[in-house]
């Protein structure tokens, strides 16, 4: 289950906090692509991976070194291939909020809500409390993001 943070200060300080996920993806998680991968590039970009380092594009079917997935389809692979780390999940959209969601593992940032509509049980952090919330339902979710201080 994913787990979210909302505030900076509610990050472990033993973890790596990742901003930016195309340069991280590009430096370390590509070199850890395996098969597990093949289904996100797919779901998320509409993409083919054909080899660890290429992909075919929904566009033409054109052959795209795997540098050109999407800003969110690299953050959901780095948070599977790290999940000790917190990435910065402000650039995904909904394709890719879904699958992110979605990971049975993995740690994320955002001071702003980024929800998609089909939402499993995920983690939240919570300042005030002193264990993480567990959160069902899309409503409950947004309501977390806009009242927690």
């Amino acid at each position: 289950m994913i787990i979210i943070y909302k505030h900076k200060k509610d990050m472990p300080q033993e973890l790596e906090y990742v901003e930016l996920n195309d340069v991280f993806f590009n430096q370390n998680t590509v070199s850890r692509l395996d098969d597990r991968a093949k289904k996100i590039v797919e779901c998320v970009d509409g993409s083919k991976m054909i080899s660890k380092y290429k992909i075919e594009s929904k566009f033409n079917r054109v052959i795209l070194d795997i540098d050109c997935l999407s800003t969110g389809c690299k953050t959901v692979l780095n948070v599977l291939y790290y999940p000790d780390k917190i990435f910065c999940m402000k650039e995904c959209g909904d394709n890719a909020l879904e699958m992110l969601y979605s990971l049975k593992q993995g740690r994320v940032y955002s001071e702003y809500a980024v929800i998609p509509f089909e939402l499993e049980k995920i983690t939240v952090m919570v300042s005030s409390e002193t264990e993480n919330r567990v959160i069902e339902e899309y409503e409950e979710l947004k309501e977390w993001w806009e009242n927690e201080k």
